[in-house]
């Protein structure tokens, strides 16, 4: 009975024993597999000496258990979706038979693999996101894998160009989304996207999309070429690119139109033009441009024609009286008294009776006032910034015209052309009316009416010359092309636009048969 019980009692030690030296070499090969120590740095390969120092470099050993051999992931995680690893790779890496790393590209459920033994290749994909898969005795090249982690946020409304009637959604940051919404817009086989990686250091990915058989080759040319010939090391967003690749880089008007809503970029290609999506960016340039397209909103297609030609031009009214309306009043106010009506001029030489200043400070005072309040509202979040420019603006133009330093009349016309620059639907262009009003003024300012004439010149002359991928700026005005204002200043019935802006000189101008747009039959005719 004892011997039995010495059986049995050594036959568990040898078992503990056995279970502490599996244990033992499980921890030691986790330890020597999860952790890039200084003995890895030393006998690292040449192309992953700068890898190695990063202390998000990790490599994983395991074992086929057919085969017995070892294979080694070398990932970098926090680009890696580690799911793709463990539900994807391992288990057919682990319960299948293979011998050579071309095997590989059989085994895995991975659309993208390839075997490669360029280390600079091999480096860089690291980087992308991908994981490198090497097999214990074959030298013959690395097996590479995707496996990227992609962090979006959700498609929502759009913020800037908000519309009440229409779509509800906006681009996100992630390319491949962008142009997934773009191309449920528009499911055809002539969508062209081509990509290009600009900067040294970002390595940004950008999209360069066009309707082949539609978009004029030249203008797509144009694009692809001031893309490849950019030098810069870091691009953050698609506002880089309206000053690296426009016409004319020191002309405040924008020459590409920034937009974050994938219905009005699809709308844009199938009339011919260009669309630019950089990697990063929720917003898409679109080119080439006119300047009447700035002061048009998308939701004014999804209105009735007169409805949206009312608008549009109760928009371009706002711009003109934004820029002209303050520099007029110093013009009038310092050498134009007789153009004022006698029953306004006893108002007006009431309400500046007190002021101690010349009308140019006055409205300069109050012009830099509404800047700093725009700043201060953007800059600061949302429920505060609300409250500073309803409050700031309330509290600073009261105690200002009490305190005589303004007088009442200037303060409800500067009020009235910061909510007339409010009008504009695109950003871009609303931020060019706020910086034109100060030239106005000081041109008021010096000659009066005359100097605001010589100020207009100046601006007509620099529009005339402006253009946007080659194209004039001022279409369909200069040059005149009547047939293009039907969608320019006016907004026309959709059956009157059967065919496509001339300026673009698209390879089919033809959108649709003018004729049958224009048959109307009832069922029982």
């Amino acid at each position: 009975m004892s011997i039995f019980f010495r059986r049995r009692r050594r036959q568990k030690e040898l078992n503990d024993k056995e279970q502490k030296k599996q244990l033992n070499s499980k921890g030691k090969d986790e330890k020597e597999g999860n952790q890039v120590d200084k003995k890895v740095q030393d006998r690292a390969e040449d192309w992953e000496k700068e890898l190695v120092k990063s202390a998000d470099y990790q490599k994983k050993n395991y074992i086929n258990r057919k085969t017995g051999k070892k294979f080694i992931f070398t990932f970098i995680p926090t680009l890696v979706e580690e799911k793709v690893l463990d539900n994807n790779a391992l288990p057919p890496l682990l319960e299948e038979e293979f011998l050579k790393i071309t095997d590989v590209k059989k085994l895995l459920p991975i659309a993208d693999v390839e075997v490669s033994s360029d280390t600079k290749k091999i480096s860089q994909k690291l980087i992308e996101g991908y994981v490198m898969l090497t097999l214990e005795g074959d030298t013959s090249g690395f097996a590479l894998f995707s496996a990227q982690k992609t962090v979006v946020r959700s498609v929502t409304a759009p913020e800037i160009e908000f519309s009440v009637i229409g779509p509800k959604e906006a681009f996100v940051e992630a390319l491949g989304d962008n142009l997934n919404m773009i191309r449920r817009r528009l499911p055809i086989k002539e969508l062209i996207s081509e990509q290009f990686v600009v900067g040294k250091l970002s390595r940004t990915k950008i999209s360069v999309i066009h309707i082949d058989g539609i978009t004029n080759k030249e203008i797509v040319n144009t694009v692809k070429q001031r893309i490849s010939e950019i030098e810069k090391d870091e691009i953050a967003d698609s506002s880089y690119f309206t000053q690296l690749i426009a016409d004319n880089g020191n002309s405040p008007f924008p020459q590409l139109l920034d937009s974050e809503r994938p219905d009005r970029v699809a709308a844009s290609l199938a009339e011919g033009k260009v669309a630019i999506i950089v990697d990063g960016s929720p917003h898409v340039l679109i080119g080439p441009t006119s300047l009447t397209e700035f002061f048009n909103a998308f939701e004014d297609y999804f209105l009735n024609w007169i409805l949206a030609t009312f608008i549009r031009m109760v928009r371009l009214f706002a711009v003109v009286f934004s820029i002209m309306i303050t520099p007029l009043y110093v013009a009038v106010v310092t050498y134009h008294y007789e153009l004022i009506p006698k029953d306004l001029l006893v108002t007006l030489v009431a309400s500046r009776r007190v002021v101690p200043f010349p009308p140019i400070l006055e409205a300069l005072f109050l012009e830099i006032t509404i800047e700093l309040l725009r700043e201060a509202g953007a800059r600061l979040p949302t429920k505060v910034g609300q409250t500073i420019g309803i409050v700031g603006g309330i509290v600073i133009g009261t105690a200002s015209v009490e305190a005589g330093l303004t007088s009442n009349v200037l303060l409800i016309f500067v009020a009235l052309s910061a909510l007339a620059s409010f009008t504009t639907p695109v950003y871009q262009m609303s931020n060019t009316i706020r910086l034109l009003r100060f030239p106005f003024l000081f041109m008021a300012e010096i000659w009066g009416l005359l100097g605001m004439t010589i100020a207009f010149c100046f601006l007509i002359t620099h529009l005339l010359r402006l253009t946007s991928l080659g194209l004039p700026y001022m279409e369909p005005m200069f040059p005149l092309r009547l047939k293009d204002f039907r969608d320019a200043l006016f907004r026309l019935p959709f059956k009157n636009q059967a065919t496509r802006p001339t300026f673009l000189r698209t390879k089919d101008f033809s959108r649709f048969s003018k004729e049958k747009a224009y048959q109307k039959k009832d069922i029982d005719e």
